[in-house]
């Protein structure tokens, strides 16, 4: 099982969930994760090609998807490879509010594996989980 979750850039407070089988590639699930009020869209490298999807080539979003970890590793080092490495610093930095409620829901309440047999039931109880990240977070 894998969650998909969205992210607020300024609250880090988690305003989508969608439990889908391990097999499912992230790409396929970005548009369902935007609750339509955005306007610049943050994703790691899985992310890569979203915005040439047919599903989210007619939304009104600028999307910043990560470079690939050998990308970034095979960047020469002049001035101008330094700048788009401070670029995907920052961007980084706004990326990384998504992992906090990963961090609380397996960390904090100790949730590593599926509980239950079906994603209905492992969804629900994610989205238990997610809710109770949000109430701490909006806490702190």
């Amino acid at each position: 099982m894998k969650v998909h979750i969205g992210v607020d850039a300024q609250s880090g407070l988690v305003h989508t969930l969608i439990g889908t089988a391990a097999n499912v590639h992230d790409v396929t699930q970005a548009q369902a994760l935007l609750h339509g009020n955005e306007t610049d869209v943050f994703g790691d490298a899985g992310y890569q090609g979203v915005e040439k999807r047919e599903e989210n080539l007619e939304l009104p979003v600028t999307w910043h998807i990560a470079m690939r970890p050998s990308k970034r590793k095979a960047l020469p080092q002049t001035a101008m490879e330094k700048m788009m490495e401070n670029l995907e610093h920052a961007r980084a930095s706004i990326r990384a509010k998504v992992e906090h409620p990963f961090h609380v829901v397996k960390n904090l309440f100790m949730h590593r594996k599926t509980r239950y047999k079906g994603m209905v039931k492992n969804t629900a109880q994610m989205f238990s989980l997610f809710r109770l990240a949000n109430f701490l977070l909006a806490r702190r």
